[in-house]
């Protein structure tokens, strides 16, 4: 049996990535499990003794804060 035109196989769309800030991470020097709660009363969870910031404000909050040192990798 031939394939006629309207028989091609079409292949998905490769995904598209969206370009974001890098994530910065600190290492807990007290902790290596919490939940920390933001001035503004999100939260931020702590795991292996690590945290991420993915926005700005996240960020000012852990590079201010004695307990996080930031992790360059």
């Amino acid at each position: 049996m031939s394939k006629t035109p309207d028989d091609k196989v079409t292949e998905p769309a490769a995904p598209v990535l969206q370009k974001t800030a890098p994530a910065r991470t600190f290492r807990d020097k007290v902790y290596t499990s919490r939940t920390l709660i933001l001035p503004c009363g999100a939260s931020l969870p702590v795991a292996k003794g690590r945290a991420t910031a993915v926005d700005d404000q996240q960020f000012q909050y852990l590079n201010t804060h004695p307990d996080f040192e930031r992790l360059t990798e």
